[in-house]
């Protein structure tokens, strides 16, 4: 193999072909390597081109706006334009919340000659104190600083005249009420930079609000304004008007009829809401104790929030009575459907008054002495308010069925009304339920509602058994007419059938007619209603001898239109429903017949 090997060494020929061969793989290597290097060197190239291209795209596209706004910002001096904010109005046109101009002045320091000199004239001007004027003029590094808020046209007039260096002014708007303390919950107020804090004004304010504007000058590096440029006028856009359902007139006659139950009973509070029992808009709802709207109580936390509170809407209580409208309504219904567990209207129910469940005892109120409120029918046990025979309904029925039933009727969950912190109220998990439980939930104890939950539960068991998404704003729209957003009613579930509707408001209105809620009747427009009388509860206990008097009611019983629900917290002296309450739905309805000239039948 040497000798070979050796052989080809000394052939030229034979050594000169393994040297271009050697020398041929040499030059394909390199030209790999090469190749390779190329590739990288590209693809690094075009990875930098793109990133460059992107980040052009990123900045001239993108970011084009804020770049814009920025540059505008550094080269320029703004006066805001404040947005007018739209009006509340009832269902016909009466102004409920409106605006007042007024004005904010502010001082630019870089601006300013005579500190000293700026500071008199402002204060004579104003009236404001000169010390305090040059105070935040000169300790203030910020390059703008505000001086008074909310000052009246003759003040700016006068100011205007003085034409002083680096002051200015743009309009500002002051929120007010015009009927003072009229819907003071349902309304809500404003914060002192004009956006809502609490009720419609709060729900609403996207659409309230509207949009600033600015009117914009053009400055040197140090925020001089810079003699002879021209100012650029972007134009605010005002807040939309809001319509509500609520009816002032009604309102009024509700608000006075809770004055006079306040002044009569001192109770802790009273509460009140009519409903178009067709539609389930708010025609009217107030709380008592209210305050005026001008001048809310922002000093006292405790007192503004307790006062600003919708008792109605965002408070539970143990509904008692009335609620035996809700376990007829169930047992009705049952009954049309052949259930066998149902009572017939002409069922008759025990005489005994008194029943034991699960060891606990269920009395009737009566004493049931010489025969009285025995034997009675369902509408009978109605017009007496009789518990055991509502407690005999709702074991029959059973708490699959009765439950099923309490959450077709909204309770135990938000009705969906366009209010912010609605109550869900309380309600006894399905599975939890005993038998006891059962059986004082049928007659209105072991459960809490909402004043709302049960109007809207009320309204749906007699109006045909439509339950409806109570609304309080009916319209949002422009100053021009231009209508943004109309709500129609917006159907929820259905509850009971028609006929049941029909047959319950009659045995409804025999109560007002010969039972309980006599004090509720007015001749010749068919008031259909019950009364409730609930004991208070306290850190989990019965509050000895405090009660809730309450009364629901409506006319008229064959064709109903409107619906109210009278509360009245902790009555002093009498406490009963049909006491204390009814009248009060007696005296609204009264108002509501004289104000919309309703004619007797």
């Amino acid at each position: 193999m040497k000798a070979k090997r050796n052989r080809i060494i000394q052939n030229p020929k034979a050594r000169w072909r393994i040297i271009k061969r050697r020398l041929g793989e040499s030059e394909h290597f390199s030209i790999s390597i090469l190749q390779k290097r190329l590739l990288a060197i590209t693809l690094a190239v075009t990875f930098l081109f793109a990133l460059l291209c992107g980040r052009f795209f990123y900045v001239q596209v993108i970011w084009q706006e804020e770049l814009g706004y920025r540059a505008l910002d550094q080269w320029t001096r703004e006066i805001p334009i404040v947005a007018q904010r739209g009006e509340i109005v009832d269902r016909n046109g009466v102004v409920l919340a409106e605006n007042q101009t007024a004005y904010t002045v502010f001082a630019r320091s870089n601006a300013l000659k005579d500190v000293e000199k700026t500071a008199k004239e402002l204060a004579m001007a104003l009236g404001k104190d000169e010390g305090k004027l040059y105070e935040t003029l000169t300790k203030k590094k910020a390059s703008e600083v505000t001086l008074a808020k909310k000052v009246g046209k003759a003040e700016i007039e006068n100011l205007a005249k003085l034409s002083l260096d680096g002051i200015y002014y743009a309009r500002d708007n002051v929120r007010t009420y015009p009927k003072t303390t009229t819907l003071c919950q349902v309304l809500g107020f404003t914060s002192y930079d004009g956006s809502g804090t609490t009720g419609v004004e709060k729900y609403y304010d996207e659409f309230l609000s509207g949009k600033n504007g600015e009117l914009l000058y053009e400055t040197d590096l140090v925020g001089k304004e810079i003699q002879g440029s021209v100012a650029t006028y972007l134009p605010a856009e005002d807040g939309y008007n809001v319509q509500l359902t609520i009816d002032y007139g009604v309102q009024r006659i509700v608000e006075s009829a809770l004055e006079r139950v306040t002044r009569e009973y001192n109770p802790l509070s009273a509460e009140c809401i009519v409903l178009d029992v067709n539609t389930f808009e708010v025609l009217a709802l107030a709380n008592y104790p209210c305050y005026d709207l001008n001048d809310i109580p922002r000093d006292d936390i405790t007192a503004l929030n307790k006062l600003s509170r919708n008792l109605l809407v965002c408070d539970v209580y143990e509904p008692g009575s009335t609620f035996k409208i809700i376990t007829s309504a169930i047992n009705l219904e049952e009954y049309a459907k052949g259930n066998a567990r149902a009572v017939s209207p002409n069922y008759v129910f025990s005489s005994s008054r008194t029943r034991s469940v699960d060891g606990t005892t269920v009395k009737c109120w009566s004493n049931h002495a010489n025969g009285k409120h025995c034997n009675q029918t369902l509408a009978e046990a109605l017009n007496n308010s009789c518990n055991p025979c509502f407690t005999d309904m709702a074991l029959r029925l059973g708490k699959q069925t009765f439950y099923s039933y309490l959450s077709a009727f909204g309770f135990g969950k938000r009705t969906g009304i366009d209010y912010g912190g609605e109550a869900y109220g309380l309600l006894m998990s399905e599975k939890a339920v005993r038998d006891c439980d059962l059986a004082r939930i049928g007659f209105g104890q072991t459960i809490a509602v909402s004043g709302l939950q049960l109007a809207c539960a009320t309204a749906s068991a007699i109006n045909g058994g439509y339950y409806y998404q109570p609304r309080l704003v009916k319209k949002i729209y422009a100053d021009d007419g231009y209508v943004l957003k109309e709500y129609t009613p917006t159907l929820r579930n259905r509850t009971v059938s028609e006929e049941t509707s029909k047959t319950l408001a009659k045995m409804l209105e025999g109560v007002v007619t010969v039972g309980s809620g006599k004090r509720a009747y007015i001749e010749g427009y068919g008031v259909g209603g019950k009364t409730g009388t609930g004991q208070r509860w306290k850190d989990g206990r019965l509050d000895q001898g405090k009660y809730t008097s309450s009364f629901v009611g409506f006319f008229p019983y064959d064709n109903p239109k409107y619906l109210t629900l009278v509360i009245v917290n902790e009555p002093q002296g009498q406490y009963y429903g049909s006491v204390v309450a009814s009248p009060v739905a007696k005296e609204i309805f009264e108002g509501i017949i004289s104000l919309q000239n309703i004619q007797p039948k």
